[in-house]
């Protein structure tokens, strides 16, 4: 129970920094000390191995009591900063300070037991119950379950706020938003926009100058080439490529979706709507396509036709996986971002070499969202088909 109490207090904070967020992060990481170190103390004290493996009494317990105390101090701080997230976060904190409490007074050897049950009991009902909301509220999509309002707010000026902003950032729900980031890409631009994965970098294919930009920005390696989205695979049908049989029905079976198929290039791509940046996206002889499943991000491409597009991050560093991410990291280089919040994935799609598909079959690239079995299984099927 110690264990397993320590270990989900510890991976909810390496999953918190994974999503930039700190605060969550550092109060789940001093949680989980708090946890671990309070049951395995009164564990080893309990243990009967030559008598006390950890022996707490009056006269040697000045170090276990100063520690108590240093989490008490940490927590209350924590307290403040939960307060301008949500109640639920809150209570979590004012449950953890109790557990210090306890730590505290079992190190002076004056915990009731009364106390501690209660104190426990009310730890386990406050996690059981933020666990299940957030996952809820998570697969769903809003908040069927209540975590409750922040009770701390600390407001800027809005047009302090708006002057913090490096760039344009419209909100993705609003059709003038969608307008604005399209006509900034058809202009030549270079944008950050969400997709079905997480967020990328977006150029019209229109302007080879804008795709440079791209490398530029992520300091990318010129070596690396940049693939294109389209909108549907009605728009390629109509560019007519010499694609086989085998290769559009796989790409029926996995489109729209998180993979990315590597394909022969050719002028077709022209007919496509890649214009001048032909020679900017993909190889020589291939190109990466893809048809995203995110409503907002096909309309966009209605807008503008093809866009090349890579992940909206320096090269070599993790994927942005919230619009604030892509400002912060990338805003001060763009003209503009889509703001769209927290992205679906927390890595980039599946790429798959269809080159040879007719030949030899198809090549997990790279293993990104969609595993590399589950493709695999969809062109079993489509072949035997």
């Amino acid at each position: 129970l110690i264990l397993t109490g320590g270990f989900v207090q510890l991976l909810a904070g390496f999953l918190a920094f994974r999503k930039y967020d700190h605060l969550g992060g550092a109060a789940f990481l001093t949680f989980s000390a708090l946890w671990s170190s309070y049951g395995a103390t009164k564990v080893l004290h309990a243990a009967p191995v030559s008598g006390h493996l950890l022996d707490i009494r009056a006269g040697n317990a000045e170090g276990f009591t100063a520690g108590s105390v240093a989490f008490l101090v940490l927590n209350a701080f924590l307290m403040v900063l939960a307060s301008s997230f949500n109640v639920v976060l809150l209570c979590l904190t004012l449950a953890m300070e109790l557990l210090a409490i306890c730590v505290l007074l079992f190190t002076l050897e004056n915990l009731p037991l009364p106390f501690e049950i209660v104190v426990l009991s009310i730890l386990s009902i406050i996690c059981f119950y933020g666990a299940s909301a957030s996952l809820t509220n998570c697969v769903f999509g809003k908040e069927l379950l209540m975590l409750g309002p922040a009770l701390l707010t600390v407001q800027s000026p809005r047009k302090d706020r708006e002057d913090a902003v490096p760039c344009v950032c419209p909100r993705s729900h609003l059709t003038s938003g969608l307008r604005t980031i399209a006509e900034l890409l058809n202009a030549g631009a270079v944008c950050g926009v969400p997709t079905d994965t997480v967020y990328a970098l977006a150029a019209s294919c229109r302007h080879p100058q804008a795709i440079e930009k791209v490398y530029r920005i992520k300091d990318r390696p010129q070596e690396k080439p940049i693939c294109i989205f389209i909108s549907n695979l009605e728009q390629l049908r109509a560019a007519a490529p010499p694609i086989s049989p085998l290769l559009w029905e796989f790409m029926e079976n996995v489109y729209p979706g998180g993979v990315g198929c590597i394909i022969r290039k050719g002028e077709w791509l022209k007919r496509l709507g890649v214009g001048a940046g032909y020679s900017r996206v993909g190889t020589q002889d291939s190109i990466m396509l893809r048809v995203p499943d995110l409503t907002v991000l096909v309309h966009l491409i209605d807008m503008t036709g093809p866009l090349a597009v890579t992940s909206a991050n320096p090269s070599g560093e993790v994927d942005s996986t919230h619009h604030d991410m892509v400002i912060s990291r990338l805003g001060h280089e763009l003209e503009g971002v889509l703001c769209d919040g927290e992205s679906d994935e927390v890595v980039a799609s599946t790429v798959v070499d269809c080159t040879e598909i007719d030949e030899s079959g198809i090549t997990i690239v790279r293993e990104g969202c969609i595993p590399a079995g589950r493709v695999m299984q969809i062109f079993e099927r489509v072949k035997n088909r």
